[in-house]
Protein backbone atom coordinates (compact mmCIF):
# COMPACT_ATOMS: atom_id res chain seq x y z
CA UNK A 1 0.00 0.00 0.00
CA UNK A 2 1.17 3.56 -0.71
CA UNK A 3 2.83 5.36 2.20
CA UNK A 4 0.86 8.54 1.55
CA UNK A 5 -2.71 9.48 0.81
CA UNK A 6 -4.08 12.52 -0.99
CA UNK A 7 -6.68 14.75 0.62
CA UNK A 8 -8.82 16.93 -1.61
CA UNK A 9 -10.42 19.72 0.45
CA UNK A 10 -13.34 21.60 -1.10
CA UNK A 11 -15.04 24.69 0.40
CA UNK A 12 -18.42 24.90 -1.31
CA UNK A 13 -21.85 26.47 -0.95
CA UNK A 14 -23.84 24.38 1.52
CA UNK A 15 -26.67 23.60 -0.93
CA UNK A 16 -24.16 22.05 -3.37
CA UNK A 17 -22.52 19.78 -0.77
CA UNK A 18 -24.53 16.62 -1.46
CA UNK A 19 -24.04 16.85 -5.24
CA UNK A 20 -20.32 17.31 -4.62
CA UNK A 21 -20.21 14.28 -2.30
CA UNK A 22 -21.84 12.13 -5.02
CA UNK A 23 -19.30 13.39 -7.55
CA UNK A 24 -16.37 12.55 -5.23
CA UNK A 25 -17.71 9.07 -4.49
CA UNK A 26 -18.06 8.47 -8.23
CA UNK A 27 -14.50 9.74 -8.71
CA UNK A 28 -13.21 6.96 -6.46
CA UNK A 29 -12.75 8.64 -3.08
CA UNK A 30 -11.77 6.16 -0.35
CA UNK A 31 -13.78 8.14 2.18
CA UNK A 32 -15.31 11.54 2.81
CA UNK A 33 -15.29 13.93 5.74
CA UNK A 34 -18.10 16.51 5.69
CA UNK A 35 -18.12 19.59 7.90
CA UNK A 36 -21.24 21.76 7.93
CA UNK A 37 -23.22 23.99 10.28
CA UNK A 38 -25.26 21.01 11.56
CA UNK A 39 -22.21 19.15 12.82
CA UNK A 40 -19.89 20.95 15.23
CA UNK A 41 -16.26 20.36 14.24
CA UNK A 42 -13.72 18.68 16.47
CA UNK A 43 -11.19 20.86 18.35
CA UNK A 44 -8.37 22.09 16.12
CA UNK A 45 -10.27 21.39 12.89
CA UNK A 46 -11.11 24.26 10.51
CA UNK A 47 -14.85 24.96 10.41
CA UNK A 48 -16.71 26.06 7.27
CA UNK A 49 -17.62 29.69 6.63
CA UNK A 50 -21.25 30.75 7.02
CA UNK A 51 -23.38 29.28 4.24
CA UNK A 52 -20.68 26.84 3.20
CA UNK A 53 -19.64 23.24 3.80
CA UNK A 54 -16.18 21.73 3.74
CA UNK A 55 -15.88 18.33 2.08
CA UNK A 56 -12.59 16.45 2.36
CA UNK A 57 -12.13 13.44 0.07
CA UNK A 58 -9.30 10.94 0.51
CA UNK A 59 -7.57 9.22 -2.41
CA UNK A 60 -4.90 6.56 -2.56
CA UNK A 61 -3.13 7.80 -5.69
CA UNK A 62 -2.36 11.17 -7.21
CA UNK A 63 -3.90 10.45 -10.60
CA UNK A 64 -7.35 9.80 -9.08
CA UNK A 65 -7.07 12.82 -6.80
CA UNK A 66 -6.06 15.16 -9.62
CA UNK A 67 -8.81 13.84 -11.90
CA UNK A 68 -11.34 14.41 -9.12
CA UNK A 69 -9.98 17.92 -8.51
CA UNK A 70 -10.36 18.77 -12.21
CA UNK A 71 -13.94 17.48 -12.18
CA UNK A 72 -14.78 19.57 -9.13
CA UNK A 73 -13.26 22.72 -10.64
CA UNK A 74 -15.22 22.19 -13.86
CA UNK A 75 -18.54 21.35 -12.15
CA UNK A 76 -18.27 23.88 -9.30
CA UNK A 77 -16.18 26.83 -10.55
CA UNK A 78 -16.91 28.92 -7.42
CA UNK A 79 -15.64 26.24 -5.02
CA UNK A 80 -12.23 26.62 -3.37
CA UNK A 81 -10.16 23.49 -3.88
CA UNK A 82 -6.90 22.34 -2.28
CA UNK A 83 -5.02 19.09 -2.87
CA UNK A 84 -2.57 17.92 -0.20
CA UNK A 85 -0.32 14.90 0.19
CA UNK A 86 0.18 13.56 3.72
CA UNK A 87 1.79 10.49 5.29
CA UNK A 88 -0.86 7.83 5.79
CA UNK A 89 -0.14 7.43 9.49
CA UNK A 90 -0.60 11.13 10.16
CA UNK A 91 -4.39 10.84 10.36
CA UNK A 92 -4.43 8.37 13.23
CA UNK A 93 -1.53 10.01 15.07
CA UNK A 94 -3.09 13.44 14.80
CA UNK A 95 -6.36 12.17 16.29
CA UNK A 96 -4.89 9.93 18.99
CA UNK A 97 -4.91 12.78 21.47
CA UNK A 98 -8.58 13.47 20.70
CA UNK A 99 -9.90 9.89 20.74
CA UNK A 100 -10.97 8.99 24.27
CA UNK A 101 -12.27 5.70 25.62
CA UNK A 102 -15.75 5.73 27.15
CA UNK A 103 -17.59 3.68 29.74
CA UNK A 104 -21.31 3.40 29.01
CA UNK A 105 -23.37 1.05 31.13
CA UNK A 106 -21.85 -2.43 30.80
CA UNK A 107 -19.62 -1.30 27.92
CA UNK A 108 -16.10 0.02 27.51
CA UNK A 109 -15.31 1.36 24.03
CA UNK A 110 -11.86 2.64 23.16
CA UNK A 111 -8.88 2.63 20.80
CA UNK A 112 -6.29 -0.18 20.79
CA UNK A 113 -3.66 1.88 22.63
CA UNK A 114 -5.97 2.33 25.64
CA UNK A 115 -7.10 -1.29 26.16
CA UNK A 116 -4.80 -1.74 29.17
CA UNK A 117 -6.91 0.86 31.01
CA UNK A 118 -10.25 -0.88 30.36
CA UNK A 119 -12.06 -1.92 33.57
CA UNK A 120 -12.04 -5.70 34.01
CA UNK A 121 -15.79 -5.86 34.64
CA UNK A 122 -16.79 -4.16 31.36
CA UNK A 123 -17.64 -5.66 27.97
CA UNK A 124 -14.79 -4.37 25.80
CA UNK A 125 -15.11 -3.06 22.26
CA UNK A 126 -11.89 -1.98 20.56
CA UNK A 127 -12.27 0.45 17.65
CA UNK A 128 -9.33 1.52 15.48
CA UNK A 129 -10.06 5.14 14.52
CA UNK A 130 -9.80 5.51 10.77
CA UNK A 131 -11.85 7.38 8.20
CA UNK A 132 -15.29 6.38 9.49
CA UNK A 133 -17.47 7.83 12.19
CA UNK A 134 -18.09 6.08 15.51
CA UNK A 135 -15.23 5.54 17.95
CA UNK A 136 -17.54 5.82 20.95
CA UNK A 137 -16.43 9.14 22.38
CA UNK A 138 -18.74 11.37 20.33
CA UNK A 139 -21.95 12.25 22.23
CA UNK A 140 -24.22 10.74 19.56
CA UNK A 141 -22.40 7.40 19.73
CA UNK A 142 -22.36 7.40 23.54
CA UNK A 143 -26.09 8.15 23.63
CA UNK A 144 -26.78 5.24 21.28
CA UNK A 145 -24.52 2.87 23.22
CA UNK A 146 -26.55 3.64 26.35
CA UNK A 147 -29.77 2.85 24.48
CA UNK A 148 -28.33 -0.45 23.20
CA UNK A 149 -27.24 -1.38 26.73
CA UNK A 150 -30.68 -0.60 28.18
CA UNK A 151 -32.62 -2.41 25.46
CA UNK A 152 -30.47 -5.54 25.43
CA UNK A 153 -30.69 -5.82 29.24
CA UNK A 154 -34.44 -6.44 28.93
CA UNK A 155 -34.58 -8.03 25.44
CA UNK A 156 -31.97 -10.81 25.27
CA UNK A 157 -31.76 -12.38 21.83
CA UNK A 158 -33.39 -9.36 20.16
CA UNK A 159 -32.76 -8.68 16.47
CA UNK A 160 -31.00 -5.39 15.71
CA UNK A 161 -30.56 -3.25 12.57
CA UNK A 162 -27.89 -0.50 12.59
CA UNK A 163 -28.52 2.02 9.77
CA UNK A 164 -25.37 3.95 8.80
CA UNK A 165 -23.20 1.63 10.85
CA UNK A 166 -19.92 3.57 10.36
CA UNK A 167 -17.27 1.69 12.35
CA UNK A 168 -19.86 -0.93 13.34
CA UNK A 169 -19.55 -0.03 17.03
CA UNK A 170 -23.30 -0.09 17.79
CA UNK A 171 -23.84 -3.38 15.97
CA UNK A 172 -20.86 -4.94 17.77
CA UNK A 173 -22.15 -3.63 21.11
CA UNK A 174 -25.57 -5.17 20.51
CA UNK A 175 -24.05 -8.54 19.64
CA UNK A 176 -21.72 -8.57 22.64
CA UNK A 177 -24.65 -7.72 24.91
CA UNK A 178 -26.68 -10.70 23.72
CA UNK A 179 -28.48 -9.77 20.50
CA UNK A 180 -29.54 -12.48 18.08
CA UNK A 181 -29.51 -11.40 14.43
CA UNK A 182 -27.55 -8.17 13.90
CA UNK A 183 -27.45 -6.37 10.55
CA UNK A 184 -25.52 -3.19 9.73
CA UNK A 185 -25.74 -1.11 6.55
CA UNK A 186 -23.74 1.87 5.28
CA UNK A 187 -23.61 3.60 1.89
CA UNK A 188 -19.87 4.31 2.26
CA UNK A 189 -17.77 1.33 1.05
CA UNK A 190 -14.84 2.42 3.25
CA UNK A 191 -17.07 2.29 6.33
CA UNK A 192 -18.39 -1.16 5.40
CA UNK A 193 -14.85 -2.49 5.03
CA UNK A 194 -13.75 -0.94 8.33
CA UNK A 195 -16.85 -2.20 10.17
CA UNK A 196 -16.18 -5.72 8.89
CA UNK A 197 -12.58 -5.48 10.15
CA UNK A 198 -13.82 -4.27 13.54
CA UNK A 199 -16.29 -7.17 13.72
CA UNK A 200 -13.44 -9.61 13.18
CA UNK A 201 -11.20 -7.83 15.70
CA UNK A 202 -13.95 -7.89 18.34
CA UNK A 203 -14.79 -11.58 17.87
CA UNK A 204 -18.20 -10.83 16.32
CA UNK A 205 -17.50 -12.03 12.75
CA UNK A 206 -21.05 -13.31 12.22
CA UNK A 207 -22.55 -9.81 11.98
CA UNK A 208 -24.13 -9.02 8.61
CA UNK A 209 -22.46 -5.75 7.55
CA UNK A 210 -22.93 -4.53 3.98
CA UNK A 211 -23.61 -1.59 1.69
CA UNK A 212 -27.16 -2.73 0.94
CA UNK A 213 -30.01 -0.25 0.66
CA UNK A 214 -32.65 -0.59 3.37
CA UNK A 215 -35.12 -1.89 0.79
CA UNK A 216 -32.76 -4.83 0.19
CA UNK A 217 -32.60 -5.82 3.88
CA UNK A 218 -35.16 -8.58 4.56
CA UNK A 219 -37.44 -8.72 7.58
CA UNK A 220 -38.09 -6.44 10.53
CA UNK A 221 -36.07 -5.92 13.71
CA UNK A 222 -36.81 -5.56 17.42
CA UNK A 223 -34.41 -2.60 17.65
CA UNK A 224 -33.52 -0.23 14.81
CA UNK A 225 -30.61 2.18 15.36
CA UNK A 226 -29.86 5.12 13.08
CA UNK A 227 -27.03 7.44 14.12
CA UNK A 228 -26.91 9.66 11.05
CA UNK A 229 -27.78 13.31 10.34
CA UNK A 230 -31.20 14.87 10.95
CA UNK A 231 -32.02 15.59 7.32
CA UNK A 232 -31.17 12.00 6.35
CA UNK A 233 -33.27 10.63 9.23
CA UNK A 234 -36.25 12.63 7.93
CA UNK A 235 -35.62 11.61 4.32
CA UNK A 236 -35.30 7.91 5.20
CA UNK A 237 -38.11 7.87 7.80
CA UNK A 238 -40.53 5.66 5.80
CA UNK A 239 -37.79 3.10 5.06
CA UNK A 240 -36.46 3.10 8.64
CA UNK A 241 -39.90 2.75 10.24
CA UNK A 242 -40.74 -0.10 7.85
CA UNK A 243 -37.84 -2.13 9.30
CA UNK A 244 -38.89 -1.64 12.95
CA UNK A 245 -40.89 -4.18 14.91
CA UNK A 246 -40.73 -2.51 18.33
CA UNK A 247 -38.14 0.20 19.15
CA UNK A 248 -36.31 2.87 17.15
CA UNK A 249 -33.33 4.88 18.39
CA UNK A 250 -32.33 7.93 16.33
CA UNK A 251 -29.26 10.12 16.85
CA UNK A 252 -27.05 12.61 15.03
CA UNK A 253 -29.72 15.19 15.90
CA UNK A 254 -29.04 18.62 17.42
CA UNK A 255 -31.49 19.96 20.01
CA UNK A 256 -33.05 22.49 17.63
CA UNK A 257 -33.71 19.71 15.05
CA UNK A 258 -35.54 17.40 17.45
CA UNK A 259 -39.08 18.62 16.72
CA UNK A 260 -38.78 18.16 12.95
CA UNK A 261 -37.31 14.66 13.26
CA UNK A 262 -39.91 13.55 15.81
CA UNK A 263 -42.73 14.91 13.64
CA UNK A 264 -41.56 12.90 10.62
CA UNK A 265 -41.75 9.67 12.63
CA UNK A 266 -44.99 10.52 14.46
CA UNK A 267 -46.64 10.95 11.05
CA UNK A 268 -45.71 7.33 10.39
CA UNK A 269 -47.39 6.12 13.59
CA UNK A 270 -44.46 6.12 16.02
CA UNK A 271 -44.79 7.14 19.67
CA UNK A 272 -42.06 9.36 21.11
CA UNK A 273 -40.46 8.02 24.32
CA UNK A 274 -38.24 9.84 26.82
CA UNK A 275 -34.94 9.84 24.87
CA UNK A 276 -31.77 11.48 26.18
CA UNK A 277 -29.49 14.49 25.64
CA UNK A 278 -25.76 15.12 25.94
CA UNK A 279 -24.69 18.72 25.39
CA UNK A 280 -26.42 19.95 22.23
CA UNK A 281 -26.95 16.42 20.87
CA UNK A 282 -30.20 14.55 21.46
CA UNK A 283 -31.24 10.93 21.12
CA UNK A 284 -34.81 10.26 20.03
CA UNK A 285 -36.39 7.02 21.27
CA UNK A 286 -39.53 5.84 19.54
CA UNK A 287 -41.95 2.93 19.83
CA UNK A 288 -43.49 1.49 16.68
Amino acid sequence: MSQTYLSLTVDIAEEASEILQDLLHEAGALGLEVRDHETPTMPGVRAPATGESIVVAYFEDRASAEAARDEVVESHPKARVALDEQPQQDWSNEWKSLIKSVNVGRLWVGPPWDVANAPQDKVRIVIEPKMAFGTGDHPTTSLCLAAVDDFMATHPGASVLDVGTGTGVLAIAAKKLGAGTVVGTDNDPTSVELAQENCADNATPDLDISGRELTQVPGTFDLVLANILANTLIELAPLIVAKAKDRLVLAGVLAHQRVDVEAAYQKLGCTVLAGAQQGEWVRIDLKR
